[in-house]
């Protein structure tokens, strides 16, 4: 294979700075596809206990992070609506019966919800910060909803002594970034472990994490097609 996108064969490591839900699966994902995964959670998940919630239409999630809070706050017969497909593929796997995607973003996830329940209350479960805009879209659309910090990411300073072993040897090529903070905490902690990200390729799930990559002096990003775990590894396959 030639272009500028190709690695030297040394520069098959793939950086993922992503947390668990999510890590495990796409380090195997990686190394199916002939790449060596370094596992680097940028962001460190606390959860919050939400008390359970009573007259809830449906439930909006906008990250597989806010699962631990989900079996709490409702039962399982109320309705779940995800911005993504793996984020409701687990919601089913912890018991609840109707879950439904929007296989997109959170613009998808307002049209679907839109098209599913009449205005009536919904609970959205979302990280500390985040979830502002659906919640503001919802309202406008004649939904009273009851926004609940179900989660709250930290920046992770240090990267783990394998990946800087790594760095070190020169074997890392490129960057997946699954999310915006996810990408500029990944790009604070090369730049306080004294790399640049100037050599390495990015792969980001939206523009947002590709502009993110990009201020962190990783110029060659590739955004997935759609923003899911499985069109950034179809761009890790096709494109390096």
């Amino acid at each position: 294979m030639t272009g500028k996108n190709v690695l030297p064969r040394r520069r098959t490591g793939v950086l993922i700075g992503r947390p668990e839900p999510g890590l495990s699966e796409t380090m195997e994902a990686v190394r199916a596809l002939g790449w060596i995964p370094y596992a680097a959670p940028a962001l460190t998940i606390e959860p919050r206990v939400i008390r359970r919630q009573t007259g809830i239409a449906a439930v909006l999630l906008t990250s597989s992070q806010a699962l631990p809070a989900l079996a709490g706050a409702v039962g399982s017969d109320v309705p779940v609506f995800t911005v993504g497909d793996a984020t409701a593929r687990r919601v089913r796997a912890v018991g609840f019966r109707s879950v439904e995607s929007a296989g997109a973003d959170a613009v998808a996830l307002v049209g679907l919800v839109r098209s599913r329940v009449a205005p009536a209350p919904v609970l959205l479960l979302s990280g500390a910060g985040q979830g502002l805009d659906l919640a503001l879209a919802l309202r406008q659309a004649g939904f009273i909803v009851r926004r609940r910090v179900a989660y709250a990411a930290t920046p992770v300073r240090d990267l783990p002594v394998r990946v800087l072993n790594a760095l070190r040897a020169d074997e890392i090529g490129v960057v997946m970034a699954f999310s915006a903070r996810s990408a500029a905490a990944t790009g604070a902690a090369l730049r306080a472990s004294g790399y640049s990200g100037e050599r390495m390729h990015g792969i980001a799930i939206s523009e947002n994490a590709a502009f993110a990559l990009k201020k962190n002096d990783i110029t060659d990003v590739v955004v997935a097609w759609r923003p899911d775990a499985e069109a950034m590894l179809a761009a890790l396959g096709s494109v390096f």
